[in-house]
């Protein structure tokens, strides 16, 4: 086996969780007429259909912003904004239906391709479009009417989910349609935004020309925490307050994803439709590839299952093979598992850490305390120590000891002092491996 294939190997045994946990989920992507227009949409559709392929029921949302200006100057119609949209009258909406439309059939056609020897060779991708987004009038803003410009007024979800059901992508667009047979011309987010909290979906996908969401340094920030993202709207509209210019596609997409996770859906995800792979990238790697925005940060501590026995033998095996920690076996730790508290970050165990009473001495053995070597230098370790310390009190232990061979200065730097062996408790004392020669640390709680 070649090293291209050694990585290609570890990389799909690596993504084997997320396949699982994204496995029947629902996800909507928002694709703007600029991702449809780009040359890397077709490796977007191939991962699109990729993502079909293992189970994940989509919903795909497209735009058509510049194909619309691009009708416009065609036939010489001036573009009118106000509070920041479109004024959409009736030559404007024969534009937008027409730009619509050809938006429509470029991702129907490229989601339709199934040739040999490309990567959507026998996909047989069902593509579902409908009347499925019930639109209403912006009405007049300030005495201007807005005419055909509207906004959401609700979704045909159940008609939606009972085409993901039967295994069909539904694709909607930016135009929306009323009881009275009118048309009107939707922000594409707010169709995305409205459609991911109807059908209660898992993820809204944002592909958007930048990488993400960037800080002051000009690093990508890998998650955004809702209000974070809140202020960074505000702060951006607040520049606005007196200028009619079109809101960024980033603010677009930001206050969209703020939106959506106020609506109740649990993740959305700003990533590049410039960068190849992206999508894949996001969706199947640790750090993925653009900037989420959720809730509430996506590391959690909780107690290990039985279901966690492979995942902890996985993290821990490094530290068994180089001396640091003292070999289990599979069916110790399937013994012990309940007592481990772990760190868990989108779904994959990244830290663990475990307690041993002894009660009768009021003592408590803190052990196995691993952080993955790819989150190491965070507080992580705290977090769990700060975790078991809470464990023992609640258990009314007095100290807190631990065995260590190579970690004595962490322990040290957080109120662990050493300890002679004859001061464990006498059950830990009488199975001391005296070749491990391990220094004793002891913390009172």
């Amino acid at each position: 086996m070649n090293d291209d294939t050694k990585q290609y190997v570890n990389w799909f045994r690596h993504s084997s969780p997320y396949i699982n946990a994204h496995r029947g989920h629902t996800f909507v992507l928002m694709l703007s007429g600029e991702a449809v227009a780009d040359p890397n949409f077709a490796n977007i559709v191939h991962d699109i259909a990729l993502l079909n392929s293992l189970g994940v029921r989509l919903v795909l949302v497209h735009g058509s912003r510049p194909q619309i200006e691009e009708r416009l100057q065609q036939k010489q119609i001036g573009t009118r904004l106000h509070h920041h949209l479109r004024v959409t009258d009736q030559d404007t909406l024969t534009c937008v239906i027409e730009a619509s439309a050809i938006v429509r059939a470029e991702v129907e056609a490229r989601l339709s391709l199934g040739l040999p020897n490309t990567p959507m060779a026998g996909s047989r991708i069902k593509v579902v479009s409908g009347n499925f987004v019930t639109a209403k009038p912006v009405g007049v803003l300030d005495g201007v009417d807005m005419a055909h410009t509207g906004q959401v007024r609700r979704l045909d979800s159940d008609a939606i989910r009972q085409q993901l059901d039967d295994g069909n992508i539904v694709l909607l667009s930016n135009l929306g349609y009323s009881p009275t047979g009118e048309l009107f011309n939707i922000a594409a987010e707010d169709v995305a935004t409205c459609t991911a909290a109807a059908v209660q979906a898992e993820k809204l996908i944002l592909f958007g020309a930048d990488q993400g969401v960037k800080d002051s340094s000009g690093q990508l920030r890998s998650e955004l925490l809702t209000r974070k993202a809140e202020r960074l709207v505000a702060q951006y509209l607040s520049s606005l307050q007196d200028s009619d210019k079109p809101h960024t596609e980033l603010s677009r997409h930001l206050e969209a994803a703020v939106n959506a996770c106020r609506s109740g859906v649990n993740r959305c995800h700003l990533i590049s439709y410039k960068e190849d792979g992206a999508l894949l990238g996001e969706l199947f790697t640790r750090d993925g590839e653009g900037t989420m925005v959720l809730q509430e940060s996506y590391e959690k501590l909780r107690q290990a299952s039985i279901e966690d026995v492979g995942a902890v033998m996985e993290l821990i095996q490094p530290l068994e093979q180089d001396g640091t920690l003292v070999r289990r076996s599979r069916e110790v730790l399937e013994n012990e598992i309940e007592r481990f508290t772990l760190i868990e970050r989108d779904g994959v165990v990244i830290g663990c850490a475990a307690l041993y009473p002894f009660p009768e001495e009021n003592m408590g053995e803190l052990a196995c305390v691993v952080v993955s070597a790819e989150y190491k230098g965070g507080s992580r370790g705290d977090k769990l120590l700060t975790a078991i310390e809470k464990q023992a009190t609640d258990a009314g232990l007095e100290q807190l000891f631990v065995l260590t061979t190579k970690t004595a200065h962490w322990f040290v730097e957080r109120g662990f002092s050493e300890h002679k062996v004859e001061q464990l408790p006498s059950e830990k004392k009488a199975i001391f491996n005296l070749q491990r020669n391990s220094k004793v640390f002891v913390k009172s709680l």
